[in-house]
């Protein structure tokens, strides 16, 4: 495989530190649920949640809008949640936002299930034409390109990869 890097490990966890300070502050005073959606999510969710200076519940659930590599046109909610969100305030944490679909979807279940709030934060907001809708937070901007690492995967590989680059 080669690869491009596009952002650096070291550049990632100075961004997340400040993105934890932010939130910290944001939150601050509020009971902070964190719903980190899988599998994607998994790397930057937790280093997230550890920035997040405040006592906070953690969650997770996994979310698929691809396939084979394939962005698709319906979101799958596979898991349910351990936690209640009746009452709390969320904070969905994923990988990438591209589309917008699956954190728009995830967003309204838990608002049906009667959530205080739900804001988003991503790791990368891919520049994509015609979409409706933003993360709240994003660590950094990219082109619509197709990213590996630091969660980023292909069919489930180079997930572990310690930076965000591009396959060539």
């Amino acid at each position: 495989m080669s690869m491009r890097e596009l952002f650096s490990k070291d550049e990632i966890f100075q961004k997340i530190a400040e993105l934890g300070r932010e939130l910290t502050e944001f939150y601050r005073g509020r009971e902070l649920t964190v719903i980190v959606l899988m599998n994607g999510g998994a790397f930057f969710g937790s280093d997230l949640a550890r920035a997040i200076d405040l006592p906070l519940w953690f969650d997770s659930i996994r979310v698929s809008s691809y396939t084979h590599d394939r962005r698709g046109d319906e979101v799958k909610l596979s898991d349910t949640l351990k936690l209640p969100v009746k009452e709390r305030d969320i904070l969905l944490v994923d990988d990438v936002f591209d589309s917008g679909e699956t954190i728009r979807t995830c967003k309204e279940h838990l608002l049906n299930a009667g959530a205080k709030s739900v804001r988003a934060a991503v790791l990368v907001n891919k520049q994509v034409a015609g979409r409706k809708n933003e993360p709240d937070w994003a660590i950094f901007e990219a082109p619509d390109l197709y990213l590996v690492g630091f969660g980023l995967d292909s069919e489930e590989l180079y997930r572990n990869i310690p930076c965000v680059g591009v396959i060539e």
